[in-house]
């Protein structure tokens, strides 16, 4: 006996599904998802890409709050790698700017306005500390002060130019030795110490290289002063 039309219809359409759902199984496919498709015509939509985390300022994690400048400050790695300062997403000073060197790197910065005012570097191995000297002695009162050392900064310190850093709010110069990493923000005024001050000491038994401690790395966000009342 011959099957209706329709109900023909019918058996040919359970056929084909059920070998699709077979062949799905055998060959490992998703069975759920061909079987719907298959009568449904719908497509699945594709698994979005995990998001990368956002990059802020400097590199840091987070952004800074409103009127506080992102800075990022790396100590020199042994006598090879070169410090840098890098502040509100611009580098100061670094090995690519030609502008880093052997001893001491400072930037000085309008704690204000956050516009760059010089950067220096100044050889505490074979240089004079008078120059070191020269450059701190007449700071306006606000300028903020970024310090990376690279490889020795600390063999031609003297005692005043230590005095000097200790009044910007360093609580390491006084005990900074020869080839000791440090880095440093502090502030021509500041009231109490400054919190942004790292120091590894050069150990023998510590040391992450033959001669040097390892580089140091230290970021943060600084708040920008207020006018000075004239």
């Amino acid at each position: 006996m011959r099957l209706a039309g329709p109900l023909r219809g019918v058996a040919v359409v359970l056929l084909v599904g059920l070998t699709w759902f077979l062949a799905s199984t055998i060959f490992g496919g998703d069975s759920g998802s061909s079987v719907r498709h298959f009568f449904t015509g719908a497509s699945e939509e594709p698994t979005a890409a995990e998001p990368r985390p956002r990059r802020y300022k400097c590199g840091l994690s987070a952004p800074c709050p409103p009127k506080h400048l992102a800075f990022r400050v790396v100590s020199g790695a042994a006598n090879v790698i070169g410090p840098k300062i890098c502040l509100e997403d611009k580098m100061l000073v670094s090995s690519l700017k030609d502008n880093a060197g052997r001893g001491i790197n400072v930037a000085l910065v309008n704690g204000v306005t956050g516009e760059l005012l010089e950067t220096k570097s100044f050889d505490m191995w074979a240089g004079d500390v008078s120059d070191l000297l020269k450059f701190i002695r007449p700071l306006h009162e606000g300028t903020l002060v970024f310090v990376a050392s690279f490889d020795d900064a600390a063999t031609k310190m003297n005692d005043e130019a230590r005095r000097l850093f200790e009044e910007l709010g360093s609580t390491a110069a006084k005990e900074l030795a020869f080839r000791d990493s440090w880095v440093f923000v502090g502030a021509k005024g500041i009231e109490n110490k400054s919190p942004f001050e790292q120091r590894m000491k050069n150990s023998k038994g510590s040391n992450k290289y033959e001669g040097w401690p390892e580089s140091l790395e230290m970021d943060g966000c600084i708040p920008l002063r207020a006018p000075l009342e004239s």
